[in-house]
C-alpha cells in the first residue's frame, strides 16, 4: 500500500472544488501537498452546547444524538469569518470540497499543525473505497479558552493510501448510511 502523491490525487481522486497549493497571505493553508490534500472548513457550523431545549442535563448518545445538543451557526449569515468553540467543546462542520474516492483508495485524516499547536484537534473517520460526499469533520477544542476557527480555510490534511490489491466490498456496495452526504450530517444508526 502506497501514498498517493500530488499528480495521482489531481488523476484519481475526485475532488470539487479542486485547489492547488499556493501561498495566500493571512490564510491558514489549503489545497493539493505533495502528500494529501488540505481540506477547507465550511460555512456551516454546529456547537455543543446544552441548550435549555435540552433541559440543561446532557447525556451524548450516539443511538439518540437530536439536534437539541447543537446551536448551529452559518458564517454567510452571521458576516462573520469565523465561529468560536467554547472551552472544552466541540463542533461539527462540513469540508468545502465534496470527494469522490476511488475504489482501490482510503482516506486517513489529520488535523493542521497550525490549530494542534493551539490546543485544536481535528477527527474524522477513514473516507472508505467509493465513498462520496462532503465530509463531517468534529473538531474539539481541549483547552479552557474559547478557540477561533476561520471558515472557508485549511483545517486538516487527507493523505490517499492506494491499496495493492482492490476490496471485495466498497461503502458503496453496502450502501454505507454517510453515502453522497451533500454537508453537514448528525451521527446516525440504522
Amino acid at each position: 500500500m502506497g501514498v498517493l502523491c500530488d499528480t495521482q490525487i489531481r488523476e484519481l481522486v475526485g475532488i470539487e472544488p479542486f485547489a492547488e497549493a499556493k501561498k495566500r497571505e493571512g490564510i491558514v493553508s489549503y489545497g493539493v501537498s505533495s502528500y494529501g490534500y488540505d481540506v477547507r472548513v465550511g460555512p456551516v457550523f454546529k456547537l455543543f452546547t446544552a441548550t435549555p431545549r435540552s433541559g440543561g442535563v446532557c447525556v451524548v448518545d450516539p443511538k439518540h444524538f437530536t439536534d437539541d445538543l447543537m446551536v448551529t451557526i452559518d458564517t454567510r449569515e452571521t458576516g462573520m469569518d469565523h465561529v468560536v468553540i467554547p472551552p472544552n467543546s466541540f463542533a461539527l462542520c462540513e469540508t468545502i470540497e465534496t470527494f469522490d474516492i476511488p475504489r482501490d483508495v482510503l482516506v486517513l485524516c489529520v488535523g493542521k499543525s497550525t490549530y494542534a499547536r493551539c490546543g485544536l484537534i481535528v477527527n474524522v473517520t477513514p473516507l472508505e473505497p467509493e465513498w462520496r460526499g462532503k465530509v463531517t469533520l468534529e473538531i474539539s477544542n481541549t483547552t479552557p479558552l474559547p478557540a477561533k476557527v476561520y471558515a472557508g480555510e485549511g483545517i486538516a490534511q487527507f493523505v490517499f493510501l492506494k491499496a495493492d490489491r482492490v476490496c471485495a466490498v466498497s461503502y458503496a456496495d453496502k450502501a454505507g448510511k454517510y453515502q453522497d452526504q451533500a454537508g453537514l450530517t448528525l451521527p446516525m444508526v440504522d
